[in-house]
């Protein structure tokens, strides 16, 4: 499965962090707006659970893409 969108991407500085509980890649938003920065940990942690692998591509001002890859 593939979800994309083309918004303004993720930097490659925060990209190997995004799966990390609690990280936010923008800073300005606080808990009060929404977001804890669990769900991309939790969504990694099922698919890892059910043997497969969650990647993610992206690109600043292009988008981003995750893909999910579940063993049949």
């Amino acid at each position: 499965m593939e979800v994309t969108d083309d918004g303004p991407g993720i930097s490659p500085e925060d990209l190997p962090r995004i799966f990390e509980r609690f990280y936010r890649v923008d800073k300005g938003r606080s808990r009060e707006l929404g977001g804890t920065g669990l769900g991309l940990s939790i969504a990694k942690h099922v698919v890892e659970s059910h043997g497969g692998i969650l990647r993610v591509e992206s690109r600043i001002g292009v988008g981003t893409r995750f893909t999910i890859r579940i063993p049949g």
